[in-house]
């Protein structure tokens, strides 16, 4: 076991690290597979229908703090669809046409990539 110490922003952190080889990270990985559920990713909110009409996609990556849109809504241009957290910054993610809110691809929560589908307007 190796001892380090982190500075991360001025305070000091203890940090113990055990070696292990590959052999036992393969045996642990299938055992801990079997014996917990698989972690599941945030689902989408809509269905996995065909999305038609003008399409939002994230324009960085980062983490959806708030949805506050769901399908059937109508909407406004200039209405904040979703927030989103890029760098410490809350970016709000605007509607670009007034109409029905048609498919949402995200929920609150998730990590985004950029480019990635977040919601359409018919």
């Amino acid at each position: 076991m190796k001892q380090y110490k982190i500075n991360v922003n001025g305070t000091f952190y203890e940090v113990s690290i055990e070696e292990v080889d590959a052999s036992e990270i393969k045996s642990s990985a299938n055992t801990s597979s079997e014996s917990a559920p698989a972690a599941k990713a945030a689902e989408p909110v809509a269905a996995s229908a065909p999305v038609s009409g003008e399409k939002v996609n994230a324009p960085m990556p980062g983490n959806i703090l708030a949805v506050n849109i769901k399908v059937g809504d109508s909407v406004k241009a200039g209405q904040v669809g979703m927030i989103l957290e890029a760098m410490k910054m809350e970016n709000e993610i605007m509607i670009p046409v007034d109409g029905t809110v048609s498919a949402v691809g995200v929920a609150k929560g998730a990590t985004v990539e950029s480019g990635t589908f977040l919601f359409s307007i018919n």
